[in-house]
């Protein structure tokens, strides 16, 4: 890969970790301010309250994956990865500044609303065109190492925020964080927007996009719009499908492992948090190794041993946590089941990419995948507190495994992707699968 690419590599990855700091950084550290907006209660109670509104974010994102989709297939992929990051940063700003319940009742959870309501369009496109730009910006047999970094900069910001957070804990008091050393990441994160926007608005256009503006793809009118999308319905549907088990098992294992780890497993909330940081460290560094083997032996062989992993061991590996007891036996499991979700994280986004035709690949991907998170990865914390609250905790485990039994099917059934020339993506027809990318190359260099 040449110097320019990962240049776009960076930018598009840079911005992608401030919006998923931003976005994870509520989850993280909702121990500590959920008591601020909410009355007296148990703890349980305080929890489902704050992912409540964690959740109602994600039922933004198909809103945000529809505007922000369509900007980005007809403005591009640059005037959507600014605007998307600009949200962003006027959402961390409110959180920081939110009245607590002491201060305005209920008017500082409508504030904390709205932020998340903001975070919720803006993650619903960041995803789709992150993933669009990091796809279309790679060539071709490189296309699932770099986006790889899509997941990379995604846990890049979670593992920001949970360092920040294992910073606060050690150098503050409990009383101090819950009283307002919880704004601190948000402020810091809407710094980090600012810098991301002055980044994003010098960052380079993709060859693709810019070839299919040319006139080599969909009419201008019906770029990034419903009816285009509605002639790929069935790969609309896939996504959704191959989605739904990989963002449940991954929310699972990312943001609820710190509250579950703390609140179930009993462990102090400085130990759940450094388990969670340590994981997350490996986890990144999984992803450019499991994207650069699906580039040789293809997307699908990686999917299927996420999936039947998941559906096996979830389980056993969520029993086991509970009993953990201390800090190396709960980090041992995480790592086992980070390392299964790799499987899935590491190449999904350019398997949807590579599933649409450049004039409504950003919305392809976006609506389908912010519906499918509004419905099971939005949820997942909520159902895991309300299991929880229940006195079943360990129906959420089956819940997971099942979740991903679905999406095994579809992997099972699916076509592989690898060889798909993005420029071609149904030029014969809504699913058609082009000559292989990789046989055109090998007769050009030939000829050459």
């Amino acid at each position: 890969m040449g110097r320019e690419h990962w240049k776009k590599i960076w930018v598009g990855s840079a911005g992608n970790m401030v919006e998923w700091f931003d976005w994870f950084v509520y989850a993280s550290f909702a121990t500590y301010f959920a008591a601020a907006f909410f009355p007296e209660g148990d703890d349980t109670a305080k929890l489902m309250n704050t992912a409540g509104i964690f959740a109602v974010g994600f039922f933004m994102r198909p809103v945000g994956g529809w505007l922000l989709g369509r900007v980005g297939d007809r403005r591009g992929r640059k005037a959507a990865l600014t605007l998307t990051v600009s949200l962003m940063s006027a959402s961390a700003v409110l959180i920081a500044v939110a009245p607590t319940y002491a201060v305005a009742g209920y008017g500082g959870a409508a504030v904390l609303l709205v932020a998340r309501l903001l975070q919720g369009l803006s993650v619903g496109g960041e995803y789709a065109a992150s993933a669009t730009y990091l796809t279309e910006a790679s060539a071709p047999e490189h296309r699932g190492f770099a986006s790889s970094f899509q997941y990379v900069s995604m846990t890049a910001g979670q593992i920001v925020g949970l360092g920040l957070q294992i910073v606060l804990q050690r150098t503050m008091s409990a009383d101090a964080l819950h009283s307002w050393g919880w704004r601190i990441p948000f402020v810091v994160g809407a710094l980090g927007a600012a810098v991301v926007f002055y980044l994003r608005r010098s960052m380079l256009e993709t060859e693709v996009y810019a070839q299919d503006a040319a006139g080599s793809g969909l009419a201008p009118r019906d770029k990034g719009t419903l009816r285009a999308l509605w002639a790929h319905k069935r790969e609309a549907l896939l996504v959704m499908a191959l989605t739904m088990g990989g963002t449940v098992a991954y929310y699972t294992y990312t943001t609820y492992l710190t509250k579950y780890l703390s609140n179930s497993a009993g462990l102090p909330k400085q130990t759940a948090t450094l388990v969670s940081f340590c994981a997350l460290i490996v986890f990144a560094c999984l992803q450019p190794l499991a994207g650069r083997l699906s580039d040789r032996v293809g997307r699908r062989p990686l999917l299927i041993t996420f999936a039947v992993g998941s559906t096996l061991l979830t389980v056993p590996i969520m029993t086991m946590l509970r009993h953990a007891g201390s800090f190396w036996p709960a980090l041992g499991l995480s790592l086992l089941a980070l390392l299964v979700v790799t499987g899935y994280t590491s190449i999904n986004a350019c398997v949807k990419a590579e599933l649409f035709p450049t004039g409504v690949r950003a919305l392809g991907v976006a609506l389908p995948y912010a519906l499918a998170n509004a419905l099971f990865g939005g949820t997942a914390e909520y159902v895991a507190l309300w299991f929880k609250d229940a006195g079943h905790e360990s129906g959420y485990y089956w819940y997971v495994a099942g979740c991903a039994a679905v999406s095994l099917i579809v992997y099972v059934t699916m076509r592989e992707t690898r060889d798909i020339d993005l420029g071609r993506v149904g030029a014969a027809g809504p699913g058609s699968v082009p000559p292989s990318s990789r046989e055109r190359s090998t007769v050009a260099d030939s000829a050459s």
